[in-house]
């Protein structure tokens, strides 16, 4: 089995989406029926992704592909040239690491597609007007000339079911993996550190993230000195829409000092931030799947967080679970001074979120799309037996169609 990965995006540092294909390339690196596997990244994802993979196979090839930076470059990299890639590399299936444009008749094989969230509907504030609407049309043109959709917890198979109800027949659940993180290192940023405090959020700065409200739990714990004074705060995540609002917020509590920012730290410096924190705030409005807290419970780190689904289906008893109410604010603040007390939990036993458990669950996913007599896209467009069955061979050098 050939498989083609693409998690070509426009991020500069490592984020979920590429933090999910490096995951879904560990997975299937274990299973002997992937008798080749490529990668597709944007030059300036390359080194990151390779990092976070950190395997050396000889049936993976990450491929830097051919792009110019911009959202209109790569979604027409996705629509016209993808294809033709995809078929110099013989390959039996397609992987989109998250929504993306699928031209319809393109692919001559099965095209399955991460489904993380319903963003574009559900924040539209993430995206901004009308770049909004250019974001659900593109989420529901993939969606609908995929021939599967893996989503990554049931509460985001739930919302696409109450959005777009007919892509529930060729949907299925299928979570990220979290196993527990490479040996602990301390970032640069806390080189100077000895036994200091630090809360963590692991937040992009986008609305639903609300690193805002974790700013502003955080002012109150030290107005009030319900934390010890030395207390910081660590937000890892990168910059977007509501960077400007946070830093304004910095400056007008008067934080600069107490709060530090950082993004693009590796795996084994986030599980440093995991294990040495008091304790990971998680404060988001509605999420995907929600990866820090699974990673922090692996982790043994104390947690407070909302009480959204996604949450309550991947946390533990250890998670203080916070509604998001009028004295939210409050509340947060108040389980934080709970949780500080008490001991740390011992790290979490996922097995269910193992990458020998998620790479079993995609391989049933791809033997059945190869094997079904017809695939329906959702097009109307029907993949034949004989066109869902590439060459399997893995190409040592990058197609010409990802070069030029």
């Amino acid at each position: 089995m050939n498989i083609v990965v693409a998690a070509v995006s426009s991020n500069r540092a490592i984020s979920g989406v590429s933090r999910h294909a490096a995951n879904l390339a560990k997975c299937l690196l274990m299973r002997s029926e992937v008798s080749g596997l490529h990668v597709l990244v944007a030059p300036w994802e390359e080194k990151y992704v390779t990092a976070a993979i950190s395997r050396r196979d000889p049936r993976l090839c990450i491929h830097a592909v051919s792009l110019q930076p911009g959202t209109l470059h790569r979604n027409a990299w996705y629509y016209r040239r993808l294809p033709a890639i995809a078929e110099q590399l013989h390959a039996d299936l397609v992987h989109l690491a998250y929504p993306s444009l699928i031209r319809p008749r393109a692919f001559k094989c099965p095209t399955v597609v991460t489904l993380h969230d319903l963003y574009p509907y559900d924040i539209p504030s993430n995206f901004g007007f009308p770049k909004v609407f250019v974001n659900r049309m593109i989420l529901r043109q993939c969606l609908g000339n995929a021939s599967a959709i893996a989503c990554v917890s049931d509460s985001t198979k739930l919302r696409l079911g109450v959005r777009m109800p007919q892509m529930l027949p060729k949907t299925v659940t299928i979570c990220n993996c979290a196993e527990n993180g490479p040996t602990p290192r301390k970032p640069s940023f806390a080189a100077t550190w000895v036994d200091q405090p630090f809360l963590l959020c692991v937040a992009q700065h986008r609305r639903n993230k609300n690193v805002l409200f974790a700013l502003q739990v955080f002012k109150r714990l030290l107005t009030a000195g319900q934390v010890r004074s030395r207390m910081r705060l660590v937000v890892v995540g990168l910059p977007g829409p509501e960077s400007g609002k946070i830093d304004r917020f910095i400056r007008a509590a008067n934080l600069s000092e107490r709060v530090a920012f950082v993004d693009g730290i590796t795996d084994a410096e986030l599980n440093w931030c995991y294990r040495n924190c008091e304790l990971l705030l998680a404060p988001s409005t509605t999420e995907g799947f929600g990866l820090p807290l699974v990673e922090a419970q692996l982790a043994g780190c104390r947690i407070v967080c909302s009480d959204i689904p996604a949450f309550r289906e991947v946390g533990l008893s250890g998670c203080r679970f916070v509604r998001l109410t009028a004295d939210a604010e409050e509340e947060f603040a108040r389980q934080v001074v709970v949780s500080i007390s008490l001991k740390r939990p011992l790290p979490a036993c996922l097995p269910q979120l193992s990458q020998s458990a998620v790479a079993e669950h995609y391989l049933q996913l791809y033997r059945r799309m190869l094997l079904e007599p017809e695939v329906e896209t959702g097009t109307g467009l029907m993949i034949k037996p004989e066109q869902a069955k590439a060459k399997s061979t893995l190409s040592p050098k990058l197609p010409t169609a990802a070069r030029s």
